[in-house]
């Protein structure tokens, strides 16, 4: 019988919340252990989920032998010196987004990963929706042919976080850019292949979060200026080894049209285009002059894909497969996102 895989929590806010299910509805894993540097949140925590072994000690966790899985949920700035950590103490780490802010971190981490023979995976969710897969599964059939354009964005209306986890460089390290851009940049990435990106050319810009009575529809919340640092706008245009190229919009704050999110992926083949995440796909039949779309058919997910990853994720170590997300395609995302911040402050294009 496959042992079973013992999974400890590093934070306990929001995001942890929705990789619960995941662990649960796996069949090799079970919740053992979490650490909150909030007293009272990690013990309304094992309160909530049955959870005994509960800590402000982030090294107690990591050290603790009973532990075969970390789940590190805290802000960005923190993400590299506790996976690095747990991978050094023989633990597999599944990290949120980014896996860390700056490419420098991501290979150190991918170093230690190498050392200590553990998986490493960012819980890129947006990759393990059906709609995703369905999508990724028509372009590895070549449906699109080789895609030579693509444009993505993520963008929001006054819908903007206005903690410090996530608005102080401190913590965050970045704003929109390393937040919801990571997201989309990943899923793009991933479609079209994960082609070697050559130069970036950038502009990470904050405008509206700091204009007098500035709010966010995130629960009505006003902005404090004080701790808003990071960029609340970043666009960008990529030119890959390939020849390929993309076009990248990411924003909290924006004068868009629609209200709250907008996400789109547009990708460009020489046999077809198509549209997530409608799942739409266009073509054209020369020998007919005749131009179609098809829309996928798609079923809903059985689990939400915050919680999918979870299962999949266990599900690869059990089988000696590689991860879900391989932290080299984590590290693509991460260079192109930090040449954005360097062009914005150079002013010029990045190679890369």
């Amino acid at each position: 019988m496959t042992k079973m895989l013992k999974v400890g929590f590093i934070g306990t806010g929001g995001i942890a919340h929705t990789h619960v299910p995941g662990w649960q509805a796996s069949p090799h894993t079970e919740m053992i252990a979490a650490c909150d540097i909030n007293e009272t949140a990690v013990k309304n925590w094992g309160e909530r989920y049955g959870i005994q072994t509960l800590t402000t000690s982030t090294e107690e966790l990591i050290n603790n032998p009973d532990i075969d899985i970390i789940d590190i949920c805290v802000p960005n700035s923190y993400h590299a010196d506790l996976a690095i950590a747990a991978l050094n103490a023989g633990k597999h780490v599944l990290c949120e987004k980014p896996l860390a802010p700056t490419p420098a971190e991501v290979q150190k981490m991918i170093e230690a990963r190498d050392a200590s023979g553990k998986m490493l995976m960012t819980a890129q969710h947006f990759r393990f929706s059906g709609k995703s897969k369905a999508l990724k599964a028509e372009i590895d059939q070549g449906v699109l042919g080789e895609i030579y354009h693509a444009r993505s964005w993520m963008l929001r209306r006054s819908f903007t976080p206005y903690t410090a986890a996530f608005v102080s460089k401190a913590q965050a390290y970045g704003g929109a850019s390393i937040d919801i851009g990571v997201h989309i940049l990943d899923l793009t990435l991933w479609m079209m292949g994960n082609p070697k990106p050559v130069t970036v050319s950038g502009v990470s810009r904050t405008e509206l979060a700091h204009m007098p009575g500035a709010f966010s529809t995130w629960n009505m919340a006003d902005i404090d200026p004080s701790i808003y640092d990071v960029e609340e706008m970043a666009a960008a245009f990529v030119r890959f080894e390939n020849g390929a190229t993309l076009i990248l919009e990411v924003a909290w704050l924006l004068h868009h049209s629609t209200t709250g999110e907008d996400m789109q992926m547009w990708l460009y083949g020489k046999e077809g285009g198509s549209l997530w995440p409608k799942c739409e796909i266009f073509q054209t039949n020369n020998a007919t002059k005749q131009i179609y779309n098809r829309q996928l058919t798609l079923t809903n997910d059985q689990l939400e894909p915050h919680a999918q990853e979870c299962v999949e994720f266990a599900q690869a170590i059990v089988d000696g497969a590689p991860s879900p997300v391989p932290a080299e395609h984590s590290l693509q995302v991460m260079t192109i996102l930090d040449a954005i911040y360097r062009s914005q402050e150079m002013g010029r294009e990045i190679v890369l």
